[in-house]
């Protein structure tokens, strides 16, 4: 369709530039510290500035001790090694830590929340999502434990920058003797109210990982953290992320290790970000509520939050089409067909028509038990297995909370450098796209 020309959108030109899902917003410090790493010649895996960040991570998010990482991906790796090797022992250097072994997962994630599981040889097992926060829901996972009561781990993302609900999923953890790894990747600055305490994500369970994408509310263009509580977690995760070297005089090697420790020069860039998180989540936070009022006339909702038990750090804002006004559309792996009807509209006109006129939006992530990859992979719901539901002579209705989300939802253009007249034209499109 041809936006430009179409009369629903007379009077819209494109943006002079392009509006960003969400992008990195550099304040000026951060050359300041990568610059005084190259000049002190401090340009490898130490420095000050990572001595800096993992200290400054720490107090704010309020555990004991952070490892600063190449990546949130590296963080997530080695904390899933870790939980394995605590719950089975260590593997030999061929096999994976977790090979023969089961976790359950979140299923609306980011891949890299999963992979690790299978970098352990383990099989993911893909926990539906609930409606109140989008996250893994504590009904799913106790069903998945009456399905499969031998597994012992955990690992649950927090999506869009809204924690899950950590209260329900801690005890069903607890109960079972299972081991959590929280993946903060997207919710660095959320909190959630834990017995009348308000905590940080990344301290909500055994370990915790953070990120510093480029697209993250905070940024380091790369880079990414480990928490923890225990001193020996700690430095194991040093050590893994250097190659495991022991203490010798020449390279001796007594487990698998990784080239994952953070660049002091990445270090910098974050150092420079830090100071200004609160700023950026009150930046957010402006835009998801500006979303909310803008479009209370339309049939949609706003990724929800508990008020409260939950401060989100509102990294995106997303909406989701209510179901007597979605369009027709339809979805291959790599392609979608969608069809105007007026009063109606889709995920893929609604995306279409922000790109056409310059702006950044995207479709919720795909389930993991929708990908390709895992599409083999078990999948629980909180009627059980979520697999094979449906049948040709019986009536009867499937739940997957995760594909309705797919199916129906979409990430706005939430950049904190998006202007309110930017953001306003932007909600002009939405509109427009329903007439």
């Amino acid at each position: 369709m041809d936006f430009l020309n179409d009369p629903r959108f007379s009077g819209i030109t494109p943006f002079d530039g392009r509006i960003w899902l969400s992008s990195p917003t550099m304040h000026g410090d951060e050359q300041r510290f990568v610059d005084e790493a190259i000049r002190t010649n401090w340009v490898s895996t130490v420095g000050a500035n990572i001595n800096e960040i993992e200290n400054e991570i720490a107090q704010y998010i309020g555990c004991q001790y952070a490892v600063a990482l190449s990546s949130g991906t590296a963080a997530l790796h080695v904390a899933t090694k870790l939980a394995a090797e605590k719950l089975y022992g260590q593997a030999r250097p061929e096999q994976g830590s977790l090979a023969g072994r089961k976790v359950f997962c979140s299923d609306v994630t980011f891949d890299a929340s999963v992979n690790p599981v299978a970098y352990e040889d383990g099989e993911a097992v893909f926990i539906d999502t609930e409606r109140d926060s989008w996250n893994m829901d504590p009904v799913a996972l106790e069903k998945a434990f009456e399905m499969y009561p031998d597994v012992k781990l955990i690992v649950l993302a927090h999506l869009y920058g809204t924690p899950g609900k950590m209260e329900e999923i801690r005890k069903i953890a607890e109960k079972h003797g299972a081991l959590i790894v929280e993946d903060a990747a997207e919710s660095l600055g959320a909190k959630y109210k834990l017995d009348g305490e308000w905590i940080e994500t990344g301290n909500l369970a055994d370990y915790g990982c953070i990120s510093f994408n480029g697209n993250k509310i905070i940024t380091g263009s790369s880079g990414g953290m480990f928490l923890t509580n225990s001193i020996e977690d700690a430095n194991k995760v040093k050590k893994w992320s250097t190659q495991s070297r022991e203490n010798a005089p020449w390279y001796q090697h007594e487990e698998i290790g990784y080239n994952y420790r953070i660049s002091n020069i990445v270090a910098g860039i974050i150092r420079g970000q830090l100071p200004h998180l609160d700023t950026h989540i009150a930046q957010k936070k402006k835009i998801w509520e500006r979303y909310k009022e803008g479009l209370k006339d339309l049939p949609i909702s706003m990724n929800p939050w508990d008020e409260e038990k939950v401060q989100p750090n509102f990294w995106l804002s997303c909406m989701l089409i209510n179901e007597d006004a979605l369009a027709p559309h339809v979805r291959s792996d790599k392609e979608e067909i969608w069809h105007h009807v007026s009063g109606k509209s889709s995920p893929g006109e609604i995306l279409a028509a922000l790109s056409a006129f310059h702006a950044e939006g995207r479709p919720l992530w795909k389930p993991m038990h929708m990908q390709p990859i895992y599409q083999m992979n078990k999948f629980i719901t909180v009627d059980g297995n979520g697999r094979a539901r449906s049948n040709a002579y019986i009536e009867s209705e499937v739940t997957d909370v995760g594909a309705d989300l797919f199916r129906r939802g979409l990430c706005l253009p939430s950049d904190n450098k998006m202007t309110e007249h930017q953001q306003d034209i932007v909600i002009d499109i939405i509109h427009r796209c329903f007439k």
